[in-house]
C-alpha cells in the first residue's frame, strides 16, 4: 500500500531533510511541495542534492494544497502550524516538526515562545521512557503528531534511563551542548553566516532561556520525575548539522555503577536507533551524521557523585524529520525502521 504525503515547508533545511529520507521510503510516495518565497522554484533550484525529485515544483502553502494526502508533514517557523493544522481532515495523519503541538502547559508556551497556544499532540519520541513503556505505545494508530525540538529529545534519551530507573537525582541536572547551525533554520541571520562562526564557539541562549527547556522537563516528568531542573546551555560550533550533547546528574546516594549501566542497557538494549556505547567508548558527531541514530556514551565520576552521558545524534535526521517518520511509520502500522538507517556517512 502507497500512502500519498504532502510536505509543507519543503525549501527548508528540516523539509529538506524529510525530502531526502522519504524519496526511498517503499511506503510513502511525496506527491505535493510547498513553500512560501521559493513557491513556483523546482526542488533542484532549492536542494540541488535530491536528484530524485529536481522536477517536483513547490506550490504554496495552504490548506487547501495540502488537503486531499495521506500524511502531512509540516515543517514550518514555529507559530506557523497551529493555526493551518486546525484546517486538516482529523483523518489525515499530521507530523509537525515545528514547536506548536509540543507542550502540554499553555503558561510553559507563553513564557517561552509566545503567542497562541495550539494544545499537545502525541509526541514523538518512540523510545522515550513513560511509566513502565515507551513513548512508542501512544504513537500507535494517532493522527496527530509533534516531533520533537532536537536538543530536547536528545537530553531525553540520555535522562530517561536514569529517572524511570531512580538512580539520578533528577534536580541539578547540567547539559552542554555542542549544535550546528542548520538547528536555527535556513533564514539568513548575521549570528550564522560562515564568517561569524567558522573558527569560533559560540554560547547562545545562556541562563535558562533555550525554548526546549520545558520540553525537556516535561519528558523527565514523563519518564517519573516528580520535579526537575535542568541547566542548559547550547555553544554554536562550526559544523553544519549535529549536536554532541553532555549531561551531567546527580547520583542516587547508595547506587553502584552496575546499578546505573544497567539502567541504560535494560532501557535501550532492544532499540534499534538509540546505542548505547560499551564502557569507555563516547561517540562522535560524525558517527551519525545522516542518520536516525542516536549514540550514546556513560561515565560515572565517582570524586563528584555524578553520572556523565554523552549523546550524539543528527538534529536534522533522528533529531527532526528521522522522528518524525519513524513516529509516522508507528501510527500508520508500518515496520518502525522502513525507510531509515541506522548507518551515517564517512568520512
Amino acid at each position: 500500500m502507497s500512502f500519498s504525503v504532502a510536505i509543507a515547508g519543503a525549501s527548508g533545511y528540516a523539509g529538506g531533510e524529510l525530502l531526502r529520507l522519504l524519496a526511498s521510503h517503499p511506503e510513502f510516495e511525496i506527491t505535493t511541495v510547498t513553500a512560501h518565497s521559493n513557491a513556483g522554484q523546482n526542488v533542484a533550484a532549492v536542494h540541488p542534492h535530491l536528484r530524485s525529485l529536481a522536477d517536483k515544483v513547490f506550490v504554496e502553502t495552504n490548506a487547501q494544497n495540502l488537503a486531499g494526502h495521506d500524511i502531512v508533514f509540516l515543517a514550518l517557523p514555529h507559530g506557523a502550524s497551529g493555526a493551518l493544522t486546525a484546517q486538516l481532515d482529523p483523518n489525515t495523519l499530521v507530523v509537525d516538526c515545528g514547536a506548536d503541538h509540543r507542550l502540554e502547559s499553555e503558561e510553559d508556551w507563553a513564557a517561552f515562545y509566545g503567542g497562541d497556544f495550539f494544545g499537545a499532540w502525541t509526541y514523538g519520541v518512540p523510545e522515550l521512557l513513560i511509566g513502565s513503556g515507551k513513548q512508542r505505545e501512544k504513537l500507535v494508530g494517532t493522527k496527530r503528531i509533534a516531533a520533537p525540538g532536537c536538543n530536547a529529545s536528545t537530553v531525553e534519551l540520555s535522562l530517561a534511563p536514569g529517572i524511570a530507573a531512580g538512580v539520578i537525582e533528577p534536580l541539578d541536572i547540567v547539559t552542554v551542548l555542542a549544535v550546528g547551525p542548520s538547528g536555527a533554520g535556513k533564514a539568513l541571520k548575521t549570528n550564522l553566516l560562515a564568517a561569524e562562526i567558522l573558527g569560533t564557539a559560540n554560547p547562545y541562549a545562556v541562563g535558562g532561556t533555550h525554548r526546549h527547556i520545558p520540553e525537556i522537563i516535561q519528558g523527565l516528568r514523563w519518564a517519573g520525575a516528580e520535579r526537575a531542573t535542568v541547566s542548559f546551555t547550547p555553544v554554536l560550533v562550526p559544523m553544519s548539522r549535529g549536536i554532541l550533547a553532555t549531561t551531567t546528574a546527580k547520583i542516587v546516594p547508595g547506587t553502584t555503577a552496575e546499578q546505573i549501566r544497567a539502567a541504560w542497557e535494560s532501557a535501550y538494549a532492544d532499540e534499534t536507533f538509540v546505542h548505547l556505547l560499551p564502557e569507555g567508548v563516547f561517540p562522535r558527531t560524525a558517527d551519525v551524521l545522516g542518520a536516525n541514530t542516536a549514540l550514546m556514551g556513560l561515565a560515572i565520576d565517582e570524586a563528584a557523585g555524578r553520572v556523565i552521558i554523552v549523546t550524539a545524534v543528527d538534529n536534522l535526521a533522528k533529531g527532526t524529520a528521522g522522528a518524525a517518520i519513524q513516529s509516522a511509520n508507528i501510527a500508520l502500522g508500518l515496520p518502525e525502521a522502513t525507510g531509515l538507517s541506522i548507518d551515517g556517512v564517512a568520512p
